[in-house]
């Protein structure tokens, strides 16, 4: 699995990541976020208005089970953590 990073840095939202699942399979939208210190992946879930107007949501990934969420939430979050190694913040101000 290759995972390509994307620097955002608006508000709590890192990075964005896209996953090559295998070759020429790329899984976009994958967000990286800083919650209270905490690095978090949150994947792209499609959302749609039912008959009630209310809003429901629905994952687009399904894992078979927990562990292999969790483990891939690992793997992005370590690939994370070493891309951002080398690529540093650059956090930029403006003067009012």
């Amino acid at each position: 699995m290759k995972i390509h990073f994307r620097d955002v840095q608006t508000g709590s939202v890192e990075a964005r990541a896209v996953i090559e699942i295998e070759e020429g399979v790329f899984f976009n939208e994958v967000t990286i976020l800083n919650v209270e210190g905490q690095i978090v992946v949150e994947f792209p879930k499609k959302s749609f208005m039912g008959k009630t107007k209310k809003t429901f949501y629905i994952d687009i990934v399904t894992f078979e089970d927990n562990d292999k969420r969790v483990l891939w939430e690992f793997q992005i979050k370590e690939a994370y953590r070493e891309w951002r190694k080398t690529n540093k913040k650059v956090l930029v101000y403006e003067n009012n």
